[in-house]
């Protein structure tokens, strides 16, 4: 908790992730998904013809449904959010088809998918990583670990073999009650 970002008043606490998003807003518009896969099919087509169901796919969300009903709602004009996202990533809608559902968008600019940044100052040079040793186990560890096979061994030789399904009764049977006697 801190003090509230907006006043400054160190009585009213906010949680860190509340005073981040006062400080630095982050307004994501609906059709930004569209936007980004715009500008990816950019790079390698000039002609994208995307159903209605796979653009409600690419938003996150359903179409409006001004947009199965009307033409103008795909029109390229720059004061509509929807058609800004478009042409934003240097597309144009070029056909609408409301039966078949379908909308064609034309490449009209190439747009970066990243900003470009300015100049390199710098040559590349990797950072410094030491190699990886391997740790010698200790004398201790492989003692015990010698001991534990040792003492798993001398279990085994001890133990007695019985041929065929013979299998000998536990202790805990035998102190129970006589072989003579069953219980009832």
């Amino acid at each position: 908790m801190v003090s509230d970002v907006s006043t400054g008043d160190p009585m009213k606490p906010v949680c860190l992730n509340c005073a981040r998003r006062t400080v630095s807003p982050r307004s994501v518009s609906k059709y930004d998904g569209l936007k980004g896969y715009l500008k990816f099919r950019g790079s390698f087509t000039s002609l994208v013809k995307l159903p209605f169901a796979k653009m409600d796919g690419i938003i996150g969300d359903n179409l409006p449904m001004s947009a199965y009903h009307e033409e103008s709602w795909w029109s390229n004009s720059p004061s509509n959010v929807h058609a800004r996202s478009w042409l934003e990533a240097g597309w144009e809608v070029q056909e609408v088809n409301l039966k078949e559902k379908y909308v064609a968008f034309r490449k009209v600019r190439n747009v970066p998918l990243r900003k470009s940044t300015s100049e390199i100052k710098k040559p590349f040079t990797p950072v410094h990583v030491r190699p990886i040793r391997r740790k010698e186990p200790s004398k201790t560890k492989i003692s015990k670990l010698y001991a534990r096979i040792k003492n798993l061994e001398r279990q085994r030789t001890a133990m007695p073999t019985f041929r065929g399904s013979f299998k000998p009764k536990p202790k805990h049977e035998k102190s129970l009650f006589k072989s003579d006697k069953k219980p009832q």
